[in-house]
Formats: C-alpha cells, structure tokens, sequence
C-alpha cells in the first residue's frame, strides 16, 4: 500500500484541491442570494406579502436544481466519468454567474439560479467521490474533508463579497422599496455579487481540463495503462502495481457495468438505505437552522441588528476554524468516533439551548451554546458525511448511489428549512431545539449500531467488508 513517505503528497493535494473547487462554488452559490436579496428585490418588484411566494420561489430555485443535479450525476458519472462531471459543473457556474448577473427579467433570473443549482447537484455529488478515488487510503479522509473547508471558504468569501459591495454604495436600513431600486446597489450592485462567482468558476474550468482521470473508473473502463500511470504519480511504481491489481480483482467479482436497478439488490440496498440515513440526518441533526435563520435566533437572544451581523461573522470564522480541526483528526480518531461525538454532542448542546430559551436566558451565554454547536457540527457531521458517503459504497455504483444520497440530503436540507417556522411557532425556540436534540438521540443510537469504522481501509477492502 505503500507509506507517507512514498507519497506525492503535493500532487495529489493539488488534483484534490481542485475538485474541491465545486465545493468552493457550492458554498459561494448557497450563500451569495442571502446578501442579494433585499436589492433584486425591489428590481424583479418582489416586495409585499402578496409577492411572498414569488420571494420564496427566488431564494430556493437553486435548490430544484440541486435535486436535478445530484440525479443527473448519477446517471452520467459512472458512465462518463469524474472529470468530465466536474468540466460540466464548472460550465454550469461560470453560465448561471454571468447569466444571474445580466438578467433582465424574474424568469430569466430563476433559469440562471436553476442552473447554478444544477452545478451544485453535480459538484456535492461528485467533487468528494473523485478526491477520495485518488487519495491514499491512510490520508483520504483529510483529502475528502478539503470539499467541506472549500464549501465553508466559499460561504465566507460570498459574505465578505456581499459586505465589500453593499459597502460600495451603502442604503440606509430604513430605505423604501423605491429609494433601493433607483441605488447603484438596486440596478448594478446586485449584480456584481453574482457576477464576482464567475471568477472562481472559471478558474475551476481550466483547471478542471488537466487533472486527470479518477483511475479507478479509467480501470472500469478496461484503460489500465493511464490508470497506472497516474496511480504512479500518486505513489509511485510498487504503489500503482498494488493498486491495480487489488481495485482490478475487485471489479472482476461484480458487473461490469452498473444502474440504479443493481442498488436494489439486498447487500447493496442495505448499504445505500445506510447512506442516505447519514445524508439526510446531517440536515435534520438541525445545524443549518442557525445558518438559515441566524437573525432570528439572535434576534430572540435579545441582540440588535449591529449585534446579529457580528455574530452571524463569528459563527463563520468557527465553521472554518473546526472544519481545520477535522481535517487534522480524521484519519487520526476515524470516522465512527467523530459522527458519535458530533450526533452526542450536539443532543446536549440543544438541549442546553432549548433551556437558555425556556428560561429567557439572553446574551453571550446563547451566542456561546450556539458557537459550541456549530464547532461540534464542523469538526464531526459536516465534513465526516461527506467522507463516509464517497468510501461505502462498491466501486461499479458508486456514482449512482451517491446520487441517490446526496438526493435525499437536498431534500432533508429543504425539508429543514421549510419547516422551521412553523415548528417554531407551534413549539416555541425551547420545544424547537429540544425536538432537534431528540432527532441527534436517534441519530447518535444508529450511528452507534449500524457504522462500523472505515478508517485505514482501502475502497476495495470497504468493498469486501460491507458487501
């Protein structure tokens, strides 16, 4: 297998970091239109309670995108391969960037977001399945968790870009509808903060056009010679021997060619049922409540608006700080004991949050409680799912039963957000994080059962340990 010291550590970050480029977009994409919002607004006349639906409709589009995207990868990654995948999805943000940035009407903005969206399925689907196909096993944890430091670095570079343009041509808070419209930031201002996305997406692009190939699907594909070749620069001669000959033995005991019809059979059925379990309690274990509703929740803990915009800074500089600290210790404590430690950790803290709200407590012991919640989710369940997501399943299906998962993710993400508010009204902040709390119990009791650990295991022992 080869040891560290054998290892070109510099290239294989190089080709890693590059398809955590998708993530670096999906992060910026995600978060771009919360700064937007209340400029495109006024432009596209969605202000009013008889326009909510419309306003809703502008901030989630991307998200039927997502959906599409993550099925369409499945349908083509296994067939055309990983970089091919990333190339499109690089395509699809430079287009959605420049196309949000010129639109001229509702519906044209909507097409653009869908588009983007689109690229987000792909890249959430397939940026972590290409790095943890090139990564050595004794480091492809770390190298998988770069697309969640990515997606944090991009969520933070969409903030500071909104904060930079806004500050260009600053509105009072208290402007009409009309005053924001006829602002620089109402016509043009709006339209940079999409615009400045086509940078990074381009870039990925070109990049994109000369890594190579994941050489376990060129091995699918009966292409043994690239294979080999790039499994040498990663590990040199003796390494890419041994890789070959263990993922070539592999693919032999199964079918050559895979679809969504094989992940019924029973073993594999009981691996993707697992998998989509682990995607979608990553949303409902109710962190990106805090994300999406930060202002609220501030706003009960008793801060102003200046208040709120500071913490909303904080929580993104912990997001980063903890997924730095993943990064550095999965491949040193494993996968099971950081998803248990996650799942465990944030029951508790719910409930120490649920609490503070019962109780009217207000101030910095809330923002506290929700700092340790989001360090808790960005050193376990936000990166540690994307791991385990891209090495469980068999090397034939991977791309199609990873699509079915990070499917079920978008879906679980919108099935989160949309019922926030009312679960909110109907059980209060205290009863609305306790029910979160609850949700990481059964989540924590399965995890404990059902995962068993993956760390220091190559694809194709994973393959022959769980199918």
């Amino acid at each position: 297998m080869g040891n560290n010291n054998s290892f070109h550590i510099g290239y294989i970050f190089r080709i890693s970091l590059v398809a955590a480029f998708g993530g670096l977009l999906f992060g910026y994409d995600w978060v771009v239109i919360g700064g937007a919002k209340p400029f495109y607004e006024p432009y596209f006349d969605l202000v009013g309670p008889d326009k909510a639906w419309l306003s809703g409709w502008a901030m989630s589009s991307a998200l039927s995108g997502c959906l599409a995207g993550a099925l369409l990868s499945g349908a083509f990654t296994d067939s055309m391969g990983r970089k091919k995948m990333l190339i499109i999805a690089a395509i699809l943000f430079t287009a959605s960037a420049i196309w949000t940035a010129f639109s001229q009407s509702f519906s044209t903005f909507i097409v653009a977001r869908i588009l983007g969206g689109i690229g987000i399925g792909l890249a959430s689907n397939v940026s972590p399945i290409y790095i943890a196909e090139v990564s050595p096993t004794s480091m492809r944890g770390k190298f998988v968790s770069l697309n969640q430091l990515t997606i944090v670095i991009g969520v933070l570079a969409a903030q500071v870009v909104n904060l930079l343009i806004y500050n260009y041509s600053p509105i009072d808070r208290e402007a009409t509808a009309d005053v924001i419209l006829n602002s620089w930031s109402g016509q043009y201002g709006w339209r940079w903060m999409f615009a400045a996305e086509a940078i990074p997406a381009g870039l990925f692009f070109l990049l994109a056009l000369v890594i190579p190939e994941s050489p376990r699907w060129l091995l699918q594909q009966n292409r043994t010679g690239p294979a080999e070749d790039i499994l040498t620069k990663i590990g040199g001669v003796e390494y890419a021997a041994t890789e070959v000959s263990s993922i070539t033995q592999m693919l032999q005991t199964g079918n050559e060619t895979s679809n969504y019809r094989e992940l019924l059979q029973p073993k594999l059925l009981k691996i993707v049922g697992l998998g989509i379990f682990i995607a979608m309690f990553q949303q409902w274990c109710g962190i990106n409540v805090i994300f999406n509703y930060a202002q609220e929740i501030f706003s009960a803990a008793g801060y102003d608006v200046s208040g709120m915009m500071f913490n909303i800074v904080i929580t993104g500089i912990v997001n980063l700080l903890f997924t730095l600290v993943a990064i550095n210790t999965v491949d040193r404590w494993g996968r099971r004991p950081l998803m248990l430690l996650g799942s465990g950790g944030l029951m508790v803290t719910y409930a120490i949050l649920g609490a503070c709200y019962y109780y009217e407590v207000k101030g910095f012991v809330v923002l506290l409680v929700v700092l340790t919640a989001i360090a808790c989710y960005a050193m376990t369940l936000a990166p540690i799912t994307w791991v385990l997501l891209s090495e469980i399943f068999p090397n034939r299906v991977r791309g199609a039963a990873m699509s079915l998962c990070v499917s079920a993710l978008w879906i679980a993400c919108f099935a989160l957000t949309a019922t926030f508010k009312p679960i909110n009204v109907a059980l209060g902040a205290s009863g609305t994080f306790w029910l979160y709390g609850f949700i990481c119990l059964i989540g924590f009791v399965v995890l404990y059962f059902k995962v068993p650990e993956t760390k220091n295991k190559s694809l194709e022992e994973i393959e022959r340990d769980w199918t």
